[in-house]
């Protein structure tokens, strides 16, 4: 059989252009789609999609099943009469190359209120009973969603962890009133989660008529500031308090000399052993609706995962503990037999994470940046990619190309010179794409930026900080048909384009040979 070689590009919704502050689900989004397919790009990565918290970061969400109502976009609520042309006509000024999150955020919240408002007064019954069907689907992790995102509001939008006690330990009366008070502020978060599906479901169709396959991520741990961890203590390690007893992060590595605190929770893997991984088979339903490919992000915490007590300053010390990665995938392939996901493979890797990746045939990582640290024999260099793999210039968390070859030191910048042959800076974004596309990975990504050439100045996120990340945005006028053709002509040299792509190529090929015309 054939074996099928994909290519894709790296680029959260955030980052597409627009007029509200934030990228967003409109005409942008389309556009996006758009692109990929006439470039033969058969591949779109993004991040999580949930609720953004602390930080801005899509890894420390409100909700491990809910989306981010920031990304719906006011354009298309105009289609459902939620919005007037009026109402956008007292939208701030926003800088175009970054999210602004505080301004953004207010005017979408401005905005999204006005389409609540509008639904109640004058909202089509098609609308009512879409809301309504919704609610009832999603029910399940909706309705806690909505009551933790209500009384926030109330709360100064202050963690759970430090709520009045009978609303933090959800004692069944004042969870009852607290319903009843709250009931519109209840009813709002629901509709936004409802706009934020409509429009996402509406663009992952237009998506698939485009034969774009959309690449998801699932990151291994939950906030502790979420409705997850507060409707569901019992999944987690935390003490009698609902303090975690630890919490998660990585050691020091490629990133960090002390190490990531991420200062999420752990799970207690003997409740989801004892109830079949229930949550864990909800959790990859729930995001495999929205996506048709699952990243699991730090893959390795599923072998072990490092637990550093509660309260430390860094992640220096802590141990790592088994997790329950063989029985949680023997679960989940029942269930999803194709098992439909890529393990992030990266940092501490050991003998039992790779068991486990390979058990399961599940596709790694290699980040070429990486490679040039070490001398020819290092495993990031793309001589040694195994077929079965995701290949990336750089990821979410790397500099880009440009701005990982300004800042390496000389010895590297020879090593990526010599073994990507080039000769100038403004050359090794090219040449760092060429080197994964001609690789025999099936599957080749880099970033938005490093097809733009883009240095470090539009780098999307620098682990181990807390400020300044996410807020990159590309710019409306950089998807020319000059990239279009570029990224096309990649896909084709190195095999990349769709299997019709390719026999409608071949066609051409023969109709035309030695006629002296050239193809498109």
């Amino acid at each position: 059989m054939e074996l099928v070689r994909k290519s894709g590009i790296l680029l959260h919704p955030t980052s597409l252009p627009g007029p509200d502050g934030i990228g967003d689900l409109g005409p942008e989004a389309y556009r996006w789609i758009d692109f990929l397919n006439k470039s033969g790009t058969q591949m779109w990565q993004i991040l999580p999609l949930g609720p953004t918290g602390y930080g801005d970061s899509p890894y420390q969400c409100f909700s491990a099943f809910a989306g981010n109502p920031f990304l719906v976009s006011p354009v298309l609520l105009l289609e459902d009469s939620l919005l007037t042309s009026a109402d956008l006509k007292e939208r701030p000024i926003f800088p175009v190359e970054e999210v602004n999150y505080g301004p953004a955020i207010e005017w979408k919240t401005h905005l999204l209120n006005k389409a609540f408002d509008s639904f109640l007064q004058k909202g089509s019954a098609k609308l009512r009973a879409d809301f309504e069907q919704f609610c009832d689907e999603k029910k399940a992790w909706l309705e806690d969603y909505a009551l933790f995102m209500a009384i926030k509001e109330t709360q100064d939008l202050h963690p759970w962890i430090d709520w009045p006690e009978p609303l933090k330990t959800r004692e069944a009366a004042a969870i009852e009133e607290i319903r009843n008070t709250l009931a519109d502020k209840i009813n709002k978060h629901k509709f936004n989660q409802f706009l934020f599906f409509k429009q996402w479901l509406r663009l992952k169709a237009f998506a698939v008529e485009n034969k774009v396959e959309i690449i998801g991520d699932m990151p291994f741990v939950i906030s502790l500031d979420s409705s997850d961890v507060w409707a569901r203590p019992e999944l987690f390690l935390l003490d009698e308090n609902l303090n975690p007893t630890f919490v998660a992060g990585v050691p020091p590595d490629y990133f960090s000399a002390t190490g990531q605190l991420w200062g999420n929770p752990l799970y207690d893997w003997q409740y989801h052993r004892d109830t079949k991984f229930e949550w864990w088979n909800s959790r990859l339903k729930a995001t495999l609706e929205l996506v048709d490919m699952v990243r699991l992000d730090h893959f390795r915490g599923f072998a072990a995962a490092w637990h550093v007590p509660f309260g430390n300053k860094t992640a220096i010390e802590g141990e790592w503990v088994p997790g329950q990665g063989t029985e949680l995938f023997t679960e989940l392939k029942r269930n999803f037999p194709d098992l439909p996901i890529i393990a992030e493979d990266l940092g501490v890797i050991t003998k039992d994470v790779e068991s486990l990746r390979d058990g399961f045939a599940l596709p790694g990582m290699k980040i070429l940046q990486f490679g040039f640290s070490g001398d020819p024999e290092d495993n990031f260099l793309p001589h040694h990619y195994p077929v079965h793999c995701f290949a990336y210039t750089g990821s979410h968390d790397n500099n880009t190309a440009r701005g990982w070859y300004d800042d390496a030191t000389e010895p590297e910048q020879k090593f990526c010179r010599d073994y990507l042959h080039f000769e100038h800076a403004d050359e090794v974004a090219e040449a760092m794409i060429r080197g994964v596309w001609q690789s025999v990975a099936q599957f080749a990504v880099a970033p938005l930026q490093d097809f733009l050439g883009l240095g470090s100045e539009s780098r999307f996120n620098l682990p181990g900080t807390t400020a300044g990340n996410w807020r990159w945005r590309m710019k409306p006028v950089v998807l020319t048909s000059t990239l279009n053709s570029k990224i096309r002509k990649m896909n084709l040299l190195y095999s990349r384009l769709s299997v019709e792509e390719k026999t409608r190529y071949t066609q051409w090929l023969n109709e035309h040979r030695g006629d002296g015309v050239k193809p498109h």
